[in-house]
């Protein structure tokens, strides 16, 4: 009677381990995931205001209204934005006739010597995006600030004896356009809060990896431009990596990203 009493005796301290473990299990899962929120909540609030410190470096409230008009490889484009509301151009010529792309708040028309054209869904998309693409670059950072923005803070590095601020940007489906999946790295200069070079990578077209060295900085009534050496990297190369391999000379050059005769249209 002994022996069995204490083998039911056993027997209950084995289970009632076992019937402990799991919530002891549970809560650390809790715990962990707790931390993981915080040191994403943490690193979010970080890159926000790091976000904001880098919008007011480059013309800050002076984008919510701002109306330009640049040159890009021989296109004439012009952008006005009307705080939440905008309207992008532009003008090229193409066998003799004069073509004209309007995007006003996300719905475009397109026009051929002053006359309206139809256009397949398809095309729509494609210009809008080719249009939307070229303003993106232009007026960086001021679309960093959207809603369909994820943001990280990625950490400090140095490239070339300057220390930068490592901002991480991917975006949300609904409202990151069609290349929402696309990967962004911004080097916000430390000390003045400026983009001096910039990442992406993208999986349109085979994919592909880029780095961009911001030269030629000018201020226009009271907004940054900036034009941009555009190099190419081997797909796959993670965008953490790309500013060693340009301090190295190890990247490849591929083009030159150039706005010209840059005017302001805002009337005062």
């Amino acid at each position: 009677m002994r022996f069995r009493n204490l083998f039911l005796l056993l027997t209950a301290f084995l289970l009632l381990g076992i019937a402990c473990k799991p919530k002891n299990t549970a809560k650390e899962k809790e715990e962990k995931n707790m931390l993981k929120e915080k040191v994403v909540s943490d690193t979010t609030d970080t890159a926000t205001q790091l976000v904001t410190e880098t919008i007011k470096a480059h013309g800050g409230e002076l984008y919510d209204k701002a109306h330009y008009a640049f040159t890009f490889r021989d296109k004439r484009y012009t952008f006005k934005n009307n705080r939440g509301r905008y309207t992008y151009s532009v003008k090229s010529k193409k066998d003799g006739k004069a073509i004209q792309d309007q995007l006003t708040d996300g719905k475009l028309t397109r026009t051929i010597d002053e006359v309206e054209t139809q256009l397949s869904n398809k095309d729509i998309a494609k210009y809008s995006e080719a249009l939307n693409s070229v303003i993106y670059f232009a007026t960086l950072p001021h679309k960093l600030g959207d809603f369909a923005v994820n943001k990280t803070h990625e950490g400090v590095t140095t490239i070339n004896g300057k220390t930068y601020e490592i901002l991480g940007i991917t975006f949300q489906q609904e409202g990151g356009g069609k290349d929402f999946d696309d990967k962004f790295h911004y080097w916000i200069n430390k000390e003045n809060k400026t983009i001096d070079y910039l990442a992406y990578s993208y999986s349109t077209n085979e994919g592909g990896v880029r780095f961009r060295a911001a030269y030629n900085p000018r201020t226009v009534t009271g907004i940054r431009f900036q034009d941009y050496i555009n190099y190419r990297a081997p797909i796959g190369t993670p965008l953490k990596d790309l500013p060693a391999l340009y301090e190295a000379g190890s990247l490849e050059e591929l083009s030159r990203i150039v706005t010209e005769d840059i005017v302001s249209l805002k009337e005062e």
